[in-house]
């Protein structure tokens, strides 16, 4: 299965993503990987791999959220993507997008959803105290940080943690649950909801 993965910063999600594709621990292709950032170091992480299509799309090119997600579906219809892995993607698709590929888009948030949502997840979880906090894969609906959930995996919070060193366990965590959501996906051993689930 063709996949495409879309990263907005350092891409250490894309990373182990590629790592795992090197191992043989995901089977599928990565067709594509997309950027809202020309500076991300992401795309230089795909271009060192090889990845065949590495695309940078600005957004202040277009008129609009949705006119932007429309170029990005003709890009995926273009690759034949069949699944859109978000990995520090910053952006909210719009239902242009999430309708296109409906029940084939997952993402990766660095907390226990529904706790934390938004973009300084691990920020909010030390500030609360709380003294659990994780990380989770869910599929991608209308909402932000919503949809079925798929893994989470939880990661303590220590006494003397900074928000660095939270950060770096999480991504840890990250890096290993993902490459193994993603190759259950592509392998057909994770059911994937019907799209009204994630309309």
């Amino acid at each position: 299965m063709n996949f495409a993965v879309f990263a907005s910063g350092n891409g250490s999600n894309l990373q182990a993503i590629i790592d795992a594709l090197g191992q043989g621990a995901i089977k599928g292709s990565l067709g594509l990987v997309l950027s809202d950032k020309a500076d991300a170091y992401a795309l230089t992480r795909a271009r060192q791999a090889g990845v065949e299509h590495v695309v940078f799309l600005d957004p202040r090119d277009f008129a609009s959220r949705t006119a932007f997600d429309a170029a990005v579906v003709e890009i995926l219809k273009e690759r034949q993507i069949e699944l859109v892995v978000l990995a520090g993607f910053m952006r909210i698709l719009s239902p242009v997008l999430v309708r296109a590929y409906a029940g084939r888009i997952i993402n990766i948030h660095p907390a226990l959803l529904p706790a934390f949502k938004g973009a300084h997840a691990v920020r909010d979880a030390l500030a609360a105290g709380v003294a659990t906090t994780g990380v989770t894969v869910h599929f991608v609906d209308e909402e932000v940080d919503h949809g079925p959930v798929i893994a989470q995996v939880s990661v303590p919070v220590l006494e003397g943690d900074t928000l660095a060193s939270l950060a770096a366990r999480i991504h840890a965590a990250e890096h290993v649950l993902y490459p193994d959501v993603i190759n259950r996906v592509l392998q057909g051993t994770l059911d994937v909801p019907a799209q009204d689930a994630c309309a």
